[in-house]
């Protein structure tokens, strides 16, 4: 069979919810560094964004498109399931940590936190903003995870695959550790996946 190449870089949450996924299914899998709106990114995502998959003469872009054709095309336990509920339910909780969690946790919260104009500093104004989004987001993932430990069933589905590493990063943050607190069930959830080794094998190095 042909390689899989997983394009983009390691502190992408997107690309290693990707790669966590071949891990917990023990692809052999490519990790080939590639910045967005770089030449090779951009001529398989119209928007230059990451992660982009090649596979023999199959390209995709989208997370989700790339988890689904890996879950379905190699071997191994499946964490899209075949069941027909689990899959909507697994396909509502991507789709909302895509547009919620992400947006609020990444997007408005750790990008405006880390990268800014040093002559200018942090937008307080815009973090600040996006802390009561963060507590809403969270305290509606530590009502889904607490029956059963997991979104989706009582088992690790891509669902919980694509959140974890959004939600592991807000640890970096003061704030963040104080919003993840008051969720017990979250904060246990988190824990027990990032002793995934699948999440360990996939830590980006440290930002210098």
């Amino acid at each position: 069979m042909a390689e899989l190449e997983i394009m983009g870089v390691a502190f992408s949450n997107y690309v290693r919810s990707i790669r966590m996924l071949c891990e917990e299914k023990g692809i052999t899998y490519k990790l080939t560094p590639s910045r967005p709106q770089s030449p090779e990114v951009k001529a398989i995502h119209p928007a230059g964004q990451i992660p982009v998959m090649r596979h023999g003469n199959v390209t995709l872009f989208e997370s989700k498109a790339i988890a689904t054709y890996i879950d379905r095309t190699f071997p191994g336990p499946k964490f899209i399931p075949d069941d027909t509920l689990e899959t909507a339910q697994v396909e509502q909780w991507v789709s909302y940590g895509n547009v919620k969690v992400d947006r609020w946790i990444m997007r408005e919260f750790v990008v405006p936190s880390v990268f800014f104009d040093k002559t200018k500093g942090p937008d307080t104004a815009r973090i600040a903003a996006a802390l009561p989004e963060i507590d809403k987001c969270c305290k509606a993932l530590d009502d889904a995870v607490a029956p059963t430990g997991h979104l989706v069933g009582s088992r690790l589905t891509y669902a919980d695959i694509n959140v974890v590493p959004m939600l592991s990063t807000l640890l970096n943050f003061p704030a963040g550790k104080d919003i993840l607190a008051k969720c017990s069930s979250l904060s246990a959830y988190v824990a027990r996946l990032a002793d995934l080794p699948s999440f360990k094998n996939t830590a980006p190095a440290p930002r210098r």
